[in-house]
């Protein structure tokens, strides 16, 4: 798996995904569901190969944000999954900073939405995250 524009752009690129990479994951997860590395029992699923991890996709947004905002700043974030991802895909994570507010606990934060979007433009996960900033909200 190969990284770029990390710090000098905005986006993330992260990939080709290998099977490797995939099962790298599945042992810090612990998730070691077949359907991940096991070609066979992914075909006979009906896909055409073992799919990622939809975590791994999220931890790439996590990554994306809080290498711009500062894991310590992070005060909310979810996400949704989309589309399947597959050894091969190459994702491209980003995101724009959607409002500033006060929020209940008299912090200055900023709301933003990302995206993991794979090399085909179909977005792979949904993602909203709130950090809190020295900045006083709009």
């Amino acid at each position: 798996m190969s990284v770029s524009d990390r710090s000098g752009g905005t986006a993330l690129v992260v990939g080709p995904l290998t099977r490797t990479d995939l099962v790298r994951y599945q042992g810090a997860s612990g998730d070691f569901q077949p359907i991940h590395h096991d070609e066979g029992f992914a075909r006979e699923a009906g896909l055409p190969a073992p799919l990622s991890l939809g975590m791994l996709q999220a931890g790439f947004l996590a990554t994306w944000a809080t290498d711009r905002f500062g894991a310590e700043n992070i005060r909310a974030f979810r996400v949704r999954f989309a589309a399947r991802v597959f050894p091969g895909d190459t994702l491209t994570c980003d995101g724009t900073i959607t409002g500033a507010r006060t929020n209940e606990h008299g912090e200055h934060v900023q709301d933003v939405e990302m995206t993991c979007t794979k090399q085909d433009g179909t977005v792979a996960v949904h993602g909203w995250a709130t950090f809190t900033t020295s900045d006083e909200a709009a």
